[in-house]
């Protein structure tokens, strides 16, 4: 059964070979259901796979098939070889499972696009590093699927790369950004597996658990703060994170699938299979848990205050990445893997319906443009509202079990780091029906717009209906007391530390108040308008304009980093190119050329010239033999 291991990449490359070679003589639906094909084909995979590690003991799930030896030089060895675990196959559910969904829902969403053969051969290329990344069973495999959906999500969202507008600029420089911020996080990604390999001798997964207590603590903490570099790259966290709300530019399928659901959670993935390493380095987790809550709580005050519906899930993904880069920091991994999980759920709901939105205005997310939606659009609503309740925490919701098993952790090791959490727990509330209540309530605030509102076809609307499904019942996969993924993750993570029954009912009780206080917040503020949520939002005016701007930080890095290197390569450019590397080439060139002009001179063609040259060649010679010697 497990051999059977290579379908799993074979069909999504197959599906982007047929789309490759004979895409152009397919009708658009023929492609896209190919494509959605080879990824549903992908799920039965994992799920075989699934009920395959389910018949063995606990101790026994964990089987490496090795396909070839990859890469022999000296002493380095690393096998092109797949790790079949509970993490692995868990994450290959979920990217194949919300992936094919994703999939179903772009074939109505891109029906007049173009260029529908190119984007659908991007997206399986994506899934099949993804697949890439989440299945290999070394550091080394992981990378290359690391950059493939770094290389596949510069092209998905610079897709419309001619297209331009106020709020993004040029669409490709939005898919450079995103490039480029990530391949500051990559360098330490190779820095942390150079040192991985001179200090322990191995890339391979299995192998660091054993080999990581050889670990110096130094070495350790400047391995697990690299790491940490590549994950606030690819997970979108503190100071990286800036790419991710421009990669809204491109297609919505795009920003549900790898900006939501499973290219963004890389990062958190990454840190708990080389959990053996965080283990021998406490500081390193606990910075990870200080960067993952303070990104949580900035992304949380930008989100409340934007207009635009996919600006205010970007950095409400930004924020929920937040909370699981805190849960594996302070290793409580299971609670990291399960909000991985109802995140991509509830999440990829809430981006697809904004996809559904956008396709019936034509483009419109202003949410003050909008209103009154939920009459014209009713399966969308009630998707989104349910997408909106996971996110918020709505008790016996997906995202309430999920948000509380990470709160709870931090209540019990870390009082400060569970303050932010509150915190960012209640404006994550307010923002969430902020957008339901703004959008779909309320009246119309651009009549023409609609007036020609529709609801999305079938094709669209099936997929947000089973997502909306799976946000509502993904919980009880991890439900408080029982922790059945905790336990399904054990041989890949450890056992589950037990949290004493008084702090997980009074964190439970706590996250009930919080999030009945933010949404009773947001009805007074945007759907009653009543005054004493005006008042309590004035004490806090003086913070709207620089929440509005994102608090400076692009500008900062414009100022401090993006200026000073451009007046860098610049002068460069003008001065030290021209005058310095150009005037040597040259400058040598001429002196050649003058040594060779003077040499031609020599070489007149007249005989005379000649004999005296041989003569006095002659002379000197003799001279040289008489009076030398």
């Amino acid at each position: 059964m497990f051999e059977s291991v290579w379908l799993l990449f074979a069909l999504p490359a197959l599906g982007a070979l047929i789309i490759l070679f004979a895409g152009q003589w397919m009708s658009q639906k023929v492609v896209g259901w190919v494509a959605s094909a080879m990824v549903l084909g992908a799920f039965a995979v994992s799920v075989m796979l699934f009920l395959g590690l389910t018949a063995l003991p606990a101790a026994e799930r964990s089987i490496t098939i090795t396909w070839w030896q990859w890469m022999t030089i000296g002493n380095f060895e690393v096998p092109a070889a797949v790790l079949i675990d509970p993490l692995s196959i868990t994450m290959a559910m979920v990217v194949t499972g919300v992936g094919a969904l994703i999939h179903i829902y772009s074939i109505g969403y891109m029906d007049h696009e173009p260029r529908y053969q190119r984007f659908f051969f991007y997206m399986n290329f994506f899934i099949l590093a993804m697949l890439t990344l989440v299945m290999s069973n070394n550091f080394l495999g992981m990378f290359v699927g690391w950059e493939g959906v770094g290389l596949a999500s510069f092209l998905l969202i610079g897709f419309w790369f001619d297209k331009k507008d106020d709020m993004y600029g040029w669409y490709a420089d939005c898919g450079k950004k995103a490039f480029i911020v990530n391949r500051i996080g990559d360098f330490g990604m190779i820095l942390a597996m150079i040192m991985v390999w001179s200090t322990l001798g191995t890339l391979v997964f299995t192998d660091l658990t054993e080999a990581a207590h050889h670990l110096a603590p130094t070495t350790a903490l400047i391995i697990c703060l690299l790491l940490l570099l590549g994950a606030t790259g690819k997970s979108a966290q503190i100071p990286l994170y800036v790419w991710l709300p421009d990669a809204m530019a491109g297609p919505t399928p795009v920003s549900a699938l790898i900006h939501a659901a499973t290219m963004v959670t890389a990062g958190v993935y990454m840190i708990v299979r080389t959990n053996a390493l965080w283990h021998m380095s406490i500081d390193a987790g606990l910075a990870t848990a200080w960067i993952g809550m303070l990104t949580a709580l900035l992304a949380a005050t930008i989100a409340i205050v934007q207009t635009d519906l996919k600006k205010i899930l970007a950095y409400s993904t930004i924020s929920q990445l937040g909370f699981m880069i805190a849960a594996a920091g302070l290793a409580a991994y299971g609670a990291a893997i399960f909000h991985l999980v109802t995140h991509a759920f509830f999440k990829a709901l809430l981006f697809l319906a904004a996809g559904s939105v956008m396709h019936a205005t034509h483009g419109i997310l202003d949410i003050n443009r909008l209103g009154g939606l939920r009459t014209k659009m009713p399966t969308t609503y009630r998707t989104f509202l349910v997408g909106a309740a996971a996110l918020a925490g709505i008790p016996l919701m997906s995202g309430f079990f999920s948000k509380d098993a990470i709160l709870v952790v931090e209540l019990e090791k870390n009082l400060a780091l569970y303050t932010i959490g509150v915190v960012t727990a209640l404006l994550t509330a307010i923002y969430s029906f902020r957008a339901v209540f703004v959008t779909f309530h309320g009246q119309p605030r651009d009549q023409h717009l609609y007036d020609h509102v529709h609801e999305s076809p079938s094709v669209m609307t099936i997929p947000l209906w089973i997502l909306a499904v799976l946000s509502v019942i993904g919980g009880v996969i991890n439900l408080p007391f029982i922790h059945t993924l905790d336990g399904w993750l054990k041989p890949v993570i450890g056992e589950h530390e037990k949290i004493p029954l008084v702090i997980e009912l009074l964190g439970i009780t706590i996250s009930i108040v919080i999030v009945v206080v933010g949404v009773l917040i947001a009805r007074a503020l945007y759907l009653t308008n009543e005054a004493w949520a005006k008042q309590l939002v004035e004490r806090f005016a003086f913070l709207r304009r620089p929440a509005e701007h994102k608090w400076y930080v692009d500008e900062m890095y414009v100022f401090f980093i993006v200026t000073p290197l451009k007046g860098i390569s610049g002068w460069f450019a003008r001065t030290f190119d021209p005058k310095v590397i150009d005037g040597a080439v040259n400058g040598v060139g001429g002196v050649l050329s003058d040594a060779g002009e003077a040499v031609r001179k020599l070489q007149n063609g007249a005989i005379p010239a000649y004999a005296l040259s041989i003569f006095l060649g002659v002379v000197a010679v003799l001279f040289y033999f008489i009076f030398a010697g």
